[in-house]
């Protein structure tokens, strides 16, 4: 079994967000690291080589590979602003259809500029996506 890349460093998330090259994405990465800490109450780390995380959850898959996760977080990308939120979307369609200009994948939301979307939705879906993942895994500061 592979080992997962997916799992705190020791880089500051200060110091990863002041790298960001483009200077829109950098903004936009310190205007997110506010929220998330706002909604989650954590205090981020970094997850992998460019996922920004608050909180984690551990995992058990019926295979027997088990690992922890952040609980929700997000990346500045040089493409877009990927925000992770392991609901799946199922119940979030109103919301999403609030947002502004994104595009969905199995549990990544993706963004292009923040200045397209409503922060007051994005706050409430990764809300929603926090109260969703503890439904089912116990959240812990990571």
């Amino acid at each position: 079994m592979t080992e997962t890349k997916t799992k705190p460093t020791g880089v500051l998330v200060g110091d990863f967000i002041a790298a960001v090259e483009h200077a829109g994405r950098r903004a936009d990465a310190m205007v997110l690291d506010a929220l998330f800490r706002k909604v989650t109450g954590f205090v981020p780390h970094m997850w992998g080589p460019g996922i920004i995380g608050y909180g984690r959850y551990d995992y058990v898959y019926d295979s027997g590979h088990s690992g922890s996760a952040p609980a929700t977080g997000f990346s500045p990308r040089k493409a877009n602003m990927v925000v992770y939120i392991l609901t799946g979307y199922l119940e979030l369609g109103d919301r999403l259809a609030r947002l502004g200009k994104h595009k969905i994948g199995k549990s990544c939301l993706y963004l292009g500029k923040l200045a397209d979307v409503d922060m007051a939705v994005l706050e409430e879906i990764i809300r929603a996506g926090l109260d969703d993942l503890a439904k089912r895994h116990a959240i812990a500061p990571a």
